[in-house]
């Protein structure tokens, strides 16, 4: 944290063990490991960590669901899932009463998909 709202230059280091209260971003450090090699990070489109933090899931152009563990290391393979037609705009985990569930949106197909965890 910086107290007077100006950037610190060494900030992405300062942030390594920071707790954070949501990780919606497909930039930081537990999501290390989204982007396959050669790729620009512009494929993916909606990023979660569920509410125990243990596992991130992400919603790519290509249609599909990726279920990584946390922190998703670079070399992580995902569980990959084919959602929509193309592009998942958006891949969230459901909170409270739903935290069992994974809820995805497609942009060209224009559906919302609801998947269940499985015990």
């Amino acid at each position: 944290m910086v107290p007077d709202g100006t950037q610190d230059p060494s900030g992405a280091s300062n942030t390594t063990g920071t707790d954070w209260a949501s990780q919606h971003c497909k930039f930081g450090w537990c999501v290390d490991g989204l982007f396959p090699k050669g790729t620009d990070g512009t494929h993916i489109n909606g990023v979660d960590i569920n509410e125990d933090q243990t596992v991130i899931c992400a919603g790519d152009d290509y249609g599909l669901v990726q279920i990584f563990r946390n922190p998703c290391r670079k070399g992580s393979m995902p569980r990959s899932y084919r959602a929509h037609s193309e592009h998942v705009v958006r891949a969230k985990f459901g909170r409270g009463g739903l935290a069992g569930y994974l809820f995805s949106v497609g942009g060209y197909d224009q559906t919302m998909l609801q998947w269940k965890k499985v015990e």
